[in-house]
């Protein structure tokens, strides 16, 4: 199984806590201590099994016309108008943590800025979430500029992008992961889509699911 980027220390780390644990229990089986020690391994080593489960990074067969961010399930579909975007319809999806938490480019581009913003790690299916820290993304593509907003939670305290300014991408690179789960807007120009393809609690996966068509 392919695991994400920069997280094989998570899983190491857990494996050998548990394994030294282990190793205590061995040697002081018999001790009173002995079942706690075999307690704390046994928990450390479903951690390492839950974060190979988190950190997964499977391959993917990319979609056609504009394609989901991220894994996970439509909250909201809306229209407004964007300082950066302006006129534009926003697709927000949210993470839970069984979701994989890889996130792609839903449409070819290069990235014209790359901004952290520190917040709040309130719930991200709230509507206070508006404030939490955030990576904000601005591309320049074929249907002009558009905005991808990652956003942390409760327990996701670290967006790690993937890119830099002026990096080209292709439609479904990978960009960047939210680690422990989360929510990411895409902020796409009204005039420039047509038929949006999902709706609100849609299951899409990010870079196969055809959320939106070109508007030609």
């Amino acid at each position: 199984m392919k695991i994400a980027r920069n997280t094989s220390s998570w899983i190491a780390n857990s494996f050998v806590v548990g394994s030294v644990f282990l190793f205590l229990f061995i040697i002081f089986n018999g001790f009173e201590i002995s079942f706690v020690l075999f307690f704390i391994s046994i928990i450390f080593y479903i951690l390492t099994a839950f974060f190979i489960l988190f950190f997964r990074d499977p391959e993917r067969n990319i979609g056609k016309g504009i394609v989901a961010c991220a894994d996970g399930k439509i909250r909201e579909i809306s229209n407004l108008k964007d300082k950066d975007i302006g006129e534009c319809t926003r697709i927000s999806t949210f993470m839970n943590i069984y979701n994989v938490h890889v996130n792609r480019m839903p449409v070819y581009g290069i990235i014209k800025s790359v901004k952290h913003t520190s917040g709040l790690h309130l719930p991200a299916f709230k509507k206070e979430s508006e404030k939490n820290e955030r990576v904000i993304i601005l591309a320049n593509t074929k249907i002009g500029l558009i905005k991808i907003n990652l956003m942390a939670g409760t327990l996701a305290r670290r967006i790690e992008p993937y890119i830099k300014e002026e990096d080209e991408l292709k439609k479904g690179d990978k960009i960047g992961i939210i680690k422990l789960g989360s929510r990411v807007d895409v902020y796409l120009p009204s005039n420039k889509i047509k038929n949006i393809k999902v709706k609100v609690n849609d299951l899409v996966k990010a870079g196969e699911t055809n959320i939106a068509e070109i508007n030609d």
